[in-house]
């Protein structure tokens, strides 16, 4: 039986969504940077400028909306993609934070998703 999400729920899974959307771009843009680890600098320091722009966009959506602890591990990850140092540890990072966001977003969605039990209607006589 589908439960019926209320006008809340529904706005929650909405900015749930547009997170994963947002981290599996992320996940592109880090198998790309992986897959261009002996490229030229400038490239692999513009794919780490846009991972690090859209990891802090997503910060500031996620501390507007206050979805779970996503604002911290975003902000973190921006930093570390903004960062110089070794190639190998970047990504390792990225992807250890992508999987991270991943888990989190699926747990927040399926929160969102479960009708609230105080505002359960009462069935039907």
């Amino acid at each position: 039986m589908a439960t019926k999400l209320s006008a809340d729920q529904q706005r929650r899974v909405a900015e749930i969504l547009e997170f994963q959307k947002t981290v599996d771009h992320v996940s592109k843009l880090v198998t790309e940077l992986d897959s261009n680890r002996a490229a030229k600098s400038q490239l692999i320091s513009n794919i780490c400028e846009s991972i690090a722009r859209q990891l802090s966009q997503m910060r500031q959506r996620a501390l507007s909306s206050g979805v779970g602890t996503i604002a911290d591990v975003a902000g973190a990850m921006s930093v570390m993609a903004g960062r110089g140092g070794g190639i190998a540890m970047k990504i390792r990072g990225l992807t250890d934070g992508v999987n991270s966001l991943r888990m989190q977003l699926d747990q927040a969605l399926k929160q969102a998703m479960t009708p609230d039990p105080k505002k359960a209607p009462e069935p039907p006589h």
